[in-house]
């Protein structure tokens, strides 16, 4: 389906490559300027101030075949600046035609040293992270590895080559943080109000134009069922590239397969402006469709932090913190006795929360009584999206979704069949839930796009992406950014906060004894099992003065 349209011992790789830059090798593979051979084209990128960019040797005579896998490697890492030209003389001529370096990235550790066995090199690569060939970043578990051999034969001169490699690169992790940037490619949600985001890994090196590219062939899978795009089947990228001009201004050259309405134009221009505008030296995008400039983007939000305070329970009372410190959040009735895991809206008008007897109800206000929205507990602590609904689970049953005055959907998640959910938690633009399962394969994090009709109605997920894959251990999640979870878990200390990306690596904070519960907003907060509210503070966490006695703190959402 496609998104709706819119009208030898071998060294280290950290240490090669530094050592190359302050030694001369007389082995193969040395990174160096070049002062001989031809001058090759570039595609007119500027590159990013302080950036070096390392041109690689080609393989030297006499070579063993460990020496020239070392070299192959050394110059896949540079070949980013000249098309791979100097790696590819590593490869015998078959070799260097079907050899695809762009066909995908494995991000690896320290390599040990290789197994040599005639014209066979073999790595046992610890695996950090595989990025695909559209920039789609898996994270690996801790622990993975993966067997990688290269074959070699000699040539008529009897210098070894390489004649069989894996598609793709093996990059140190060093290495891809210098050679790589995340950038989102911006979707729309289905009623056109929000820009989702859709998280990719491409060469720093004329990254604007792998993102118009990766931008204009559409959403990943994941995503695909829940947004739109604006622009239409078939546009193409009419000189092949973004050129980022002395001024700033980035060229995008559109060449349309369809007409479009005025308003598809405007979140197109939208879609592009929002993609490329976080490309570094970009300082505005400029977008002509068959020759026609583009102006007038539509004005839409995006699913960052929540507008509002946090909140949480105090003595049964439902409580804000602000800057004169907790106070009651006004028009709102005293909780019953064992009432929990209260959510809201942004506007605050759609309050809910967990009974005693762990039934969904809304909040009482003053003046009136709760509502039960969802019977049948125990259910999850609930999540509420901008559309009213309140997600929540029956951990063995499956995800659900309630509002007042409409009928209770189950929603179809057919990748948590015999799985036991934790948590849930909606992004903030209502097109991403984030989801916690357990199953016999151990914990899961995984972002499902939604489904909805017309009416803003939740009617399936789709398959997920799975992230925080080094954690062993999830419990409570909600969302730090448009693209970043906040998972309560461990993954090789004690239990923290972690950072999840949707798409990129875990990072673990700073722990916070006995944790019990965290908050995601403009100031991230921490409850701690002894009733103390904590936030981070740079990195460390501060118990908040007066915060005390508290539980369920929590932002909109």
């Amino acid at each position: 389906m496609t998104a709706r349209r819119t009208p030898a011992p071998v060294r280290t790789w950290a240490t090669a490559l530094v050592a190359a830059l302050v030694t001369s090798l007389t082995l193969v593979g040395c990174v160096a300027m070049p002062t001989s051979g031809p001058v090759r084209q570039g595609d007119g990128t500027v590159p990013e101030e302080g950036r070096v960019d390392l041109l690689a040797e080609g393989p030297q005579r006499g070579a063993t075949p460990a020496q020239i896998v070392e070299g192959f490697l050394l110059a896949g890492s540079a070949g980013f600046v000249g098309e791979f030209v100097t790696a590819r003389e590593y490869l015998t001529g078959e070799a260097r035609q079907s050899w695809q370096p762009r066909d995908g990235v494995v991000v690896t550790g320290s390599l040990p040293a290789p197994v040599v066995e005639e014209q066979r090199v073999t790595y046992e690569v610890p695996v950090v992270a595989r990025i695909d060939a559209d920039g789609r970043y898996t994270e690996a578990p801790a622990g993975a590895q993966e067997s990688v051999t290269y074959e070699l034969e000699r040539t008529v001169a009897g210098e070894w080559r390489i004649a069989t490699a894996p598609q793709g690169l093996l990059l140190a992790q060093a290495e891809f943080d210098r050679q790589f940037r995340a950038a989102p490619l911006y979707f729309l949600s289905s009623d056109a109000q929000f820009l989702v985001p859709d998280i990719r890994w491409f060469p720093a090196l004329n990254q604007q134009t792998s993102i118009a590219r990766a931008l204009l062939a559409g959403p990943s899978p994941w995503l695909r069922d829940a947004v739109a795009t604006a622009i239409p089947e078939g546009a193409q990228l009419n000189a092949q590239t973004v050129v980022i001009g002395d001024d700033g201004v980035a060229q995008v050259d559109l060449e349309l397969a369809s007409t479009m309405t005025l308003d598809a134009r405007a979140l197109m221009l939208a879609q592009l402006q929002a993609s490329l505008g976080g490309v570094p030296g970009v300082r505005s995008v400029q977008v002509t469709a068959d020759g026609v400039p583009i102006d007038g983007p539509a004005t839409l939000e995006r699913g960052g932090l929540p507008d509002g305070p946090v909140e949480m329970v105090r003595d049964g009372v439902l409580t804000t913190l602000d800057a004169d410190g907790l106070a009651p959040v006004p028009g709102v009735a005293a909780l019953t006795p064992g009432a929990h895991a209260p959510a809201r809206d942004e506007s605050g008008q759609v309050r809910v929360l967990l009974d005693a007897s762990g039934d969904l109800v809304t909040v009482a206000r003053e003046d009136d009584e709760p509502a039960v929205l969802l019977e049948g507990g125990p259910l999850l602590p609930p999540s509420v999206d901008r559309f009213g609904w309140a997600w929540t689970a029956r951990p063995t049953q499956g995800l659900v979704a309630a509002r007042e005055g409409a009928e209770p959907v189950a929603v179809t998640a057919e990748s948590l069949d015999g799985r036991t959910v934790v948590a849930v938690r909606m992004a903030r633009d209502a097109t991403r839930l984030a989801v916690v399962s357990r199953g016999a394969d151990g914990v899961s994090v995984e972002v499902y796009g939604v489904v909805r009709d017309a009416s803003g109605t939740p009617q399936r997920v789709g398959e997920p992406v799975r992230v925080g894959a080094t954690l062993v251990e999830a419990g409570e999640v909600v969302w730090l950014d448009e693209s970043l979870l906040g998972v309560i878990g461990r993954s090789t200390g004690a239990t923290a906060v972690h950072r999840v990306p949707v798409s990129g690596p875990t990072r673990a904070l700073p722990e916070v004894p006995d944790l019990v519960a965290v908050a995601g907003g403009k100031v991230l907060y921490a409850a701690s099992g002894d009733g103390l509210l904590h936030k981070l503070v740079g990195a460390t966490w501060v118990a908040v003065p007066g915060a005390e006695e508290i539980s369920d703190p929590a932002y909109p959402g």
